[in-house]
């Protein structure tokens, strides 16, 4: 397994890890990163360099955009109304990087009675290692957790939304079923087409390939 890993930086900028999180992206509705219908948040920064990396472009701790977590709050609310929701999912980059906004995120979103689901490159046992009080909370919010670096050599072939077959599926609470049968079965990829760009989420497999040289055509076609 090739990983490498790097000092955590500073997040740049006047962020304040209470008040706001660095964001790569946000769907607010997805039924491909994580049982049934669910807001997905990508947040910006990665320590891990893992070989073949599907969002290599969230690895910078510089990219993305400062969000206030109370704009995040009233999306994620909005979305519960708008969608029928059944839980959140914080993806990255890397979420335990962030603890502190991931954790008030997670909070905010139980209190709507949404489940929780994180996938961290660490694994459980690094994370609880570290006795930082801000990354026990987090876990303290986390219903389910797919924790370990990705290996593109072992790629999952039984359950849904995980990457790679080292990768654990950990229950951490009694609000979702450790058997939920939605975690096995072929993996989903969503394609949307947003202000003229098309979006693609769900775990990229040879199908998205296939279907490079369709997205090609929609993107001219899209073209003034």
């Amino acid at each position: 397994m090739n990983r490498q890993s790097y000092p955590l930086p500073e997040l740049p900028g006047p962020a304040n890890a209470t008040t706001h999180a660095r964001i790569a992206h946000r769907v607010a509705c997805t039924e491909a990163e994580g049982p049934g219908k669910r807001y997905a948040l990508w947040l910006q920064g990665c320590p891990l360099r893992c070989a073949g990396c599907c969002n290599p472009h969230f690895l910078s701790f510089t990219g993305g955009h400062l969000v206030t977590l109370e704009t995040l709050a009233e999306e994620i609310t909005r979305a519960v109304t708008e969608h029928c929701l059944e839980g959140i999912t914080l993806l990255g980059g890397e979420p335990t990087a962030q603890p502190e906004a991931a954790a008030n995120l997670l909070e905010h979103a139980h209190s709507l009675g949404l489940n929780t689901l994180v996938f961290s490159g660490h694994t459980l046992e690094e994370l609880r290692a570290r006795q930082q009080p801000a990354l026990d909370a987090l876990l303290a919010q986390t219903d389910w957790l797919v924790d370990g670096p990705y290996d593109h050599t072992q790629p999952e072939s039984i359950r849904r939304f995980i990457g790679s077959a080292n990768q654990r599926l950990i229950t951490l609470s009694n609000r979702v079923r450790a058997d939920d049968p939605r975690w096995l079965g072929s993996n989903t990829l969503e394609i949307r087409m947003k202000n003229g760009t098309i979006e693609v989420n769900g775990f990229p497999t040879a199908s998205l390939e296939a279907l490079g040289p369709w997205l090609g055509k929609v993107a001219g076609q899209r073209q003034p």
